[in-house]
């Protein structure tokens, strides 16, 4: 990318992030400070905090809790700069994990910013791109794959989807792996917290009026999608949906031929569908799907990018029904489903031929010809000689055999050439 153009791009990202976007006061960064300093240090329980003003509480299991508890010991201020560190941390880890390597950074960096999910999740002080971090860390195989997305799954219950796909593609070992992390941080947790652990795992998770009304325009998973047309069916047809999709992923796992960016990219799709809430800000998990598109479909992966930065379903907030809403307000639902039914699974094609070895290197051994196979020819079961062409050793004339006429002599080469030769005359 030239220069000016580099420019035009930060001075639009400037304009775009000063009007566009809404800033959340990084209120679940308070939600989680307030929870842990009242847990800590003022003899609170963690699942009866709520931030003043608001009916809202801590949602997590225990053992995130139990993460985030040195962020009591700064004042809040601090804390905040801490966690929106490790959000930006978190961010460079995931773009060099996904972007591609020859576009400039600081255009990777404007044009990550002004994603609707990445905005929301820096606003708030979430957690999901170190979760998507954590997960990202098993893309590749190395000696200790399993542990990040394990510790995700502790922290949030969503990644535990990606336990599931190491299973599906056969990667035993980092699936045990991540199931061993992902218990012993859970047993961690109830160790430090039982009280809290037993009210999270018996009430608080099934819960789901405590993060919010299912029907809030944010909430585009297909349980928001129902809920916003008055829940026809109940939740027996949110459940037939919910193994649908689940059985489609699967599916669709089995044909991406062990391509680890493609299968997190699926399993990324079918969490925010299947969950009973996907904020806007959860959509984090469609980063590696628009990875996949850009390796694949340039174009596609521009009209994605566009729908994610629109903040388009916010224009229903107030009005989320109707025949219009059913597309508008749940727009990103219909992209994450359009994803995980058409996101490309097969290898990349090269664009460029392959590098030429290098000078002074050894060339590469060329293919050993077959060995020929010699078939052996079938002798004839009798065998006729001409009269003219016996051998010596068959010097008797042959034998007529019975009830069968001689055989007719054939001529040579010189008396063909003879009648070929002589007048049209009779011959002797």
């Amino acid at each position: 990318m030239r220069r000016p153009a580099l420019l035009a791009l930060l001075a639009f990202t400037a304009v775009f992030m000063a009007t566009v976007p809404y800033y959340r006061g990084w209120f679940d960064l308070y939600v989680y400070y307030g929870t842990v300093d009242s847990w800590l240090h003022r003899g609170g329980r963690i699942y009866d905090y709520h931030l003043p003003g608001t009916p809202y509480g801590f949602t997590y299991p225990p053992f995130a809790a139990l993460c985030m508890a040195p962020l009591t010991l700064i004042p809040r201020a601090a804390a905040v700069a801490a966690v929106l560190a490790a959000n930006i941390a978190a961010s460079a880890y995931t773009l060099r994990q996904l972007a591609p390597r020859r576009w400039p950074p600081a255009a990777v960096a404007c044009l990550f910013v002004m994603l609707e999910p990445v905005r929301d999740t820096l606003s708030l002080g979430q957690v999901n791109l170190l979760l998507l971090a954590l997960v990202l860390t098993d893309l590749r195989p190395h000696r200790l794959t399993g542990v990040g997305t394990g510790l995700a799954a502790a922290v949030k219950l969503t990644p535990a989807l990606f336990i599931a796909s190491l299973l599906l593609t056969r990667r035993w070992r980092a699936a045990a792996t991540a199931t061993g992390v992902g218990a012993a941080a859970t047993a961690a947790g109830w160790l430090a917290a039982p009280g809290p652990s037993h009210t999270y795992w018996t009430h608080a998770l099934w819960d789901t009026n405590r993060v919010g009304s299912l029907s809030y325009i944010s909430n585009q998973s297909l349980r928001g999608v129902l809920s916003r047309l008055g829940d026809p069916g109940g939740p027996p047809l949110w459940a037939a949906g919910v193994l649908a999709i689940l059985c489609l992923w699967a599916r669709r796992i089995h044909r991406t031929h062990n391509d680890a960016l493609t299968t997190t990219a699926l399993t990324g799709t079918a969490a925010c569908l299947i969950s009973p809430v996907t904020w806007v800000h959860h959509l984090i998990w469609l980063l590696p799907a628009l990875a996949v598109l850009l390796r694949h479909h340039r174009r596609r992966a521009a009209t994605t990018y566009t729908i994610l930065c629109s903040s388009v379903v916010w224009l229903w907030r107030d009005h989320p029904s109707g025949p219009t809403a059913l597309i508008g307000a749940n727009t990103y639902v219909w992209l994450t489903l359009w994803l995980l039914l058409t996101l490309p699974h097969h290898p990349p094609t090269p664009r460029h031929p392959p590098t030429p070895a290098p000078a002074g290197a050894r060339p590469p051994r060329p293919p050993r010809p077959p060995r020929p196979q010699v078939r052996q020819q079938p002798e004839p079961a009798t065998t006729r000689h001409h009269p003219e062409q016996r051998t010596p050793r068959d010097s008797s004339p042959p034998t007529p055999t019975p009830n069968c006429p001689p055989p007719k002599p054939r001529r040579t080469t010189r008396q063909h050439h003879r009648r070929i030769t002589a007048s049209d005359g009779p011959t002797d």
